[in-house]
């Protein structure tokens, strides 16, 4: 990519806009990001308006609400009407409440109507992130009369994966179409009769887009249509809409899996105090739990005491559990998001991660004793003459505890899911604390019973 103008040179819209006029809209997009508001709806005023509505369509452009608020009333009314359907209804949504009802009444009566329709959609959902902009025909037509109608249309379509056959009477949808068959087929063959017989995969606006992105990975389809009740087309979900939408869905899930709130802007836009907001909620409920972890230690005080060198593998024993919960978590909360596993599912997946704790937890668990025996036969360390004992509490501690850990980590995203939360909220802090407090009190249960007698 060339750089856009010289660094040291005052800065000049139209030279930058020039500079960029060869590259590829990406590029134009990721150099806008890096520039302060006021140059970069500078750039984007001083750009010809086919250039800019490619700009301001492409849904990586970070502050594309604000920049469609900077432009003159009369270009930005003409930039929104060049856009996508569901990129405009993107940002009209982060558009403030003034800017939003002033460009709204400025805006022609189809278009008007076409985005409140989407913008009447709960986020997240299909009907949210459809467009609008999509090709359907009567299914009395023939092929040459579709092309046709293709090739007069185009040009107001965002994209044509495939045409829509509907009836002619009801206009519900009939028949999906895929470009590439009508373009192979006889011109003055019917357009239903090359249709394939199964019936199109269509989804209510109302879908989560994880299910729409779903049925798009299941069937290979580069769009699915969305309809109504009664079976008209409201408008299409295209392949790159639900890639996007499934960057920022996964984005989410990892930043909740971190134990935070997720963000609703890119880490670098996010303000100072926002970003306590979105953190320090969670790491309070961790630090709280984590004080279960103290009161279980003065639980154990007189056995601790007794027998110092149990407290050597504390963090061994606590660490195990926490990392096998979170293996158990992430596995889990993956496979439930891409509907490997539904909620009845939860006793097999106990049924599995039992035998699979205890198999993990008794590789552990000779590790350990290894490691004990290890250093007392080399003299690196002296753990008395009770050493034996000590090294099969370890053992026997670390395979309870990673079962537990497996256990534990495995349910969560199932109650969670049920009691109505997201799955991806059984974060890895979490779960690490929950197997804390609760392996303390296994490893030093397990104590009591090898060492009763001898150091306890």
């Amino acid at each position: 990519m060339n750089d856009a103008v010289d660094a040291s040179s005052p800065f000049d819209p139209a030279e930058f806009a020039a500079a960029l006029a060869q590259e590829h809209v990406a590029d134009i997009v990721e150099r806008l990001n890096a520039e302060p508001l006021e140059r970069a709806s500078a750039v984007l005023s001083a750009m010809p308006l086919e250039r800019a509505a490619e700009v301001l369509d492409e849904p990586g452009l970070e502050a594309a609400a604000d920049l469609v608020e900077s432009q003159p009333s009369e270009r930005a009314i003409t930039l929104l009407k060049a856009l996508s359907a569901d990129q405009r209804a993107d940002i009209f949504r982060h558009l403030g409440a003034p800017a939003r009802e002033r460009l709204l009444s400025q805006l022609d009566a189809e278009t008007r109507t076409s985005l409140v329709q989407l913008l009447s959609y709960p986020e997240n959902t299909a009907g949210s992130i459809m467009t609008t902009e999509f090709v359907s025909v009567p299914s009395s037509w023939t092929v040459g009369e579709t092309l046709r109608h293709i090739r007069a249309v185009e040009s107001t379509r965002e994209t044509i994966y495939a045409i829509y056959v509907l009836n002619p009477k009801t206009k519900a949808l009939i028949k999906a179409v895929s470009l590439r068959r009508l373009i192979v087929s006889e011109p003055h063959v019917s357009v239903l009769s090359i249709a394939p017989p199964r019936r199109p995969v269509t989804v209510s606006p109302f879908a989560d887009r994880e299910e729409v992105a779903r049925l798009i990975s299941k069937y290979d389809l580069l769009a699915v249509p969305v309809v109504s009740r009664g079976g008209h087309v409201l408008g299409i979900v295209t392949v790159d809409d639900i890639i996007d939408a499934i960057v920022e869905e996964n984005t989410e899930d990892v930043q909740k899996f971190g134990g935070m709130e997720a963000l609703d802007a890119p880490y670098m836009d996010i303000g100072f105090f926002e970003m306590i907001q979105k953190r320090a909620g969670w790491l309070c409920v961790l630090f709280v739990s984590e004080m279960l972890t103290a009161s279980a230690m003065q639980h154990f005080q007189d056995e601790l005491q007794k027998a110092i060198v149990l407290t050597l593998f504390i963090p061994l024993i606590m660490s195990s559990g926490g990392n096998s919960g979170s293996q158990a978590t992430s596995l889990l909360i993956r496979a439930i998001a891409l509907r490997e596993m539904r909620l009845r599912d939860w006793w097999r997946v106990a049924l599995r991660e039992l035998p699979t704790g205890l198999t993990l937890g008794a590789i552990l668990g000779l590790l350990g004793i290894m490691r004990i025996a290890l250093w007392q036969k080399l003299g690196l360390f002296d753990y008395g003459e009770h050493w034996l004992l000590i090294a099969c509490t370890v053992g026997a501690a670390l395979v309870g505890i990673v079962t537990f850990g497996s256990l534990v980590g495995s349910m969560l995203p199932f109650i969670l899911k049920r009691i109505g939360f997201d799955p991806a909220s059984a974060s890895a802090p979490f779960v690490a604390t929950l197997v804390d407090v609760s392996g303390l009190v296994i490893y030093f249960s397990i104590a009591l019973v090898f060492l009763r007698g001898t150091l306890l």
